[in-house]
């Protein structure tokens, strides 16, 4: 599987803050936004990421993972000139996709939870459709909305309805069989030319194809689109990985955990962060991995 992570816009909710920069570069506690849906897909097992961004934001995000190597990924970039979509992604990333299926994830989304990584993987594995992810939210009028049936299937999706049929909240995640390509370039612009996303799960909709996963219970799906919002994110990352002493999103780790790169190469890179926290982290659980692995040898 392929993915995706779209990071276009212009952050207007988030103006002045954005006016020199991208929100998905803003920090969320300690660590930039962006690190939160690349830990997503890596965490799913995907190695061959898109990052799309605009043309004024790309350098940034190139300066800051260059060629993905560093954490055992592969990745490249694409240029949305102007925002047209979350369905756009798929024209812009057709090359890179192929043959493949596709994860999309948003910039600016930000999960945690408990087997959030055999849940990713369960889901990742042949995917045959589209499988959404949803989140029981207070106020579904906001969001786009999704019923199923008793075995997880999609039978009604709602963008923003007056009255909505139930409290589940598509969220900014999303996986596809390789037929979303395709799809993507049939629909037709939305009357802002935009293409919509709501309206590729509908095709899937309709052929009986989409599958609705529920994060529930234990589950943290948070927004970072206003300043309220991020700065409640980055309150609760404080709150966990003080309390557990553990770091969330940390790349390092996961790419450390799934064999990506190894224990001196994390160091390494903590080295490189000084005395940050985080660099000393890094430095910490490499010396555990070689530990752990001393006593499996043993």
């Amino acid at each position: 599987m392929k993915g995706i992570i779209l990071s276009g816009g212009a952050g207007t909710r988030l103006h002045p803050v954005t006016l020199p920069m991208s929100k998905q570069l803003l920090p969320v506690y300690d660590k930039p936004m962006i690190y939160y849906p690349l830990s997503v897909l890596m965490l799913a097992g995907i190695t061959d990421i898109l990052i799309i961004s605009t043309p004024r934001d790309l350098p940034q995000f190139e300066h800051l993972f260059g060629d993905g190597s560093t954490l055992g990924l592969n990745i490249t970039y694409g240029v949305q000139e102007t925002p047209r979509g979350l369905a756009d992604a798929f024209l812009i990333g057709a090359d890179h996709i192929g043959d493949d299926p596709a994860a999309l994830i948003l910039g600016d989304n930000v999960f945690h939870g408990p087997r959030f990584s055999e849940v990713l993987q369960e889901n990742a594995r042949d995917v045959d459709g589209c499988v959404l992810f949803g989140y029981p939210v207070n106020d579904p009028s906001r969001y786009g909305v999704g019923v199923t049936d008793g075995a997880g299937r999609l039978v009604s999706l709602e963008e923003k309805p007056e009255n909505p049929r139930s409290n589940m909240a598509i969220t900014g995640l999303y996986f596809y069989d390789n037929e979303v390509v395709d799809i993507a370039k049939n629909i037709q612009p939305s009357p802002r030319g935009e293409l919509e996303i709501t309206d590729v799960n509908r095709v899937y909709l309709d052929r009986g194809r989409a599958k609705l996963v529920t994060l529930g219970r234990g589950f943290a799906w948070l927004d970072t689109g206003t300043h309220d919002s991020l700065l409640q994110a980055g309150q609760y990352v404080q709150t966990v990985e003080q309390r557990q002493g553990l770091r969330i999103a940390c790349l390092e780790e996961i790419a450390l955990r799934r064999g990506l790169i190894d224990a001196d190469a994390c160091h390494a890179i903590g080295a490189g962060l000084g005395k940050t926290a985080y660099g000393q982290y890094l430095m910490t659980i490499a010396a555990e991995h070689r530990t752990e692995a001393l006593a499996c040898a043993s």
